[in-house]
């Protein structure tokens, strides 16, 4: 398999938390490249990151709305980064056990979004940064936060093992890092610990609210998909052809067959669901340790399916 290949599989293959640390990668190495050549050639070097960063400025973001989002491809140093992929790493693993790739899209673009919007309404309500000039936030926390704290409230009693602290239940790691953040706002970084808030908030409201059947999260998945199908390519519509009547025989057993199919695949989905709910509900009640390895190995199947 060539060079080309195998990248082209790895992208193929790669789970949607791969990918989201990749872009993440590229995207500071890429800026990180540009302030190189910057301070070589001596030029600007703040003069492209100003159109990414998110401004606290309501005019201003007014003015460059897509900041929103391209805040959180960008960091300010290597364990700004580090720090961030490595939890989003760590999180996305167990909750893509439970929830499709497209709501762990959900969770981060929502907790991005969440976490920006409480960064912006802190810096123009709160009197402590009443004096603070130009101020912009950047980093994907918010984001990474969203995912954490939203899984950590589906199986908070999950126990998960730590190098050099054992095994924990999952929702003391969210626990800490919420408190870390709250106790962190008046020494520094304020803006980005409101942010890390503002995610968390949206991570624990969103699972919370499924729990109900409320998927807060469907409308912004619905603007992705419609986002999505302007880039695939069209397809051809098929060209007439002469039926004649002795294939109408066939035609029918064909439209039978898949019928047929369809059902029994609608079986399968409806058989594999409720054995996900079985093991979902003794998750509940006896924590994961307590399932099989055949339990355990279907769960994942399942969670890369879906």
């Amino acid at each position: 398999m060539k060079g080309s290949e195998k990248l082209r599989y790895k992208l193929q293959t790669a789970t949607v938390v791969e990918k989201l640390i990749a872009i993440n990668v590229v995207i500071f190495l890429l800026f990180f490249l540009l302030r190189t050549l910057t301070y070589l050639f001596q030029l600007p070097s703040e003069f492209l990151l100003e159109w990414f960063v998110f401004p606290k400025e309501l005019g201003e973001f007014i003015y460059k709305p897509w900041t929103i989002i391209t805040y959180a491809f960008l960091h300010g140093d290597i364990w700004h980064i580090l720090s961030n992929m490595l939890i989003l790493y760590f999180s996305g693993i167990y909750f893509l056990n439970y929830f499709s790739p497209k709501r762990l899209l959900n969770y981060f673009f929502l907790g991005v979004i969440m976490g920006a919007l409480v960064y912006m309404l802190s810096y123009n309500l709160f009197p402590a940064f009443q004096s603070t000039g130009r101020s912009y936030l950047i980093g994907a926390s918010a984001g990474v936060m969203a995912v954490l704290v939203g899984i950590a409230a589906y199986i908070p009693n999950m126990r998960v093992r730590l190098l050099l602290i054992g095994s924990i239940k999952f929702w003391w790691i969210a626990a800490f890092l919420v408190a870390l953040d709250v106790i962190q706002i008046p020494i520094s970084n304020a803006g980005g610990h409101l942010a890390h808030l503002g995610g968390a908030a949206l991570g624990y409201v969103y699972t919370k609210q499924l729990q109900k059947g409320n998927d807060i999260g469907l409308w912004f998945e619905k603007i992705m998909d419609s986002l999505a199908s302007l880039f695939k390519p069209s397809e051809r519509k098929a060209k007439m052809k002469t039926v004649y009547r002795k294939t109408a025989s066939k035609a029918s057993a064909k439209t039978t067959t898949q019928s047929g199919s369809s059902f029994s695949r609608k079986m399968e989905k409806d058989e594999k669901q409720r054995k996900i709910d079985t093991i979902l509900d003794k998750i509940s009640t006896s924590g994961y340790d307590s399932l099989s390895k055949t339990e355990k190995d279907f769960l994942f199947k399942a969670g890369k399916e879906d």
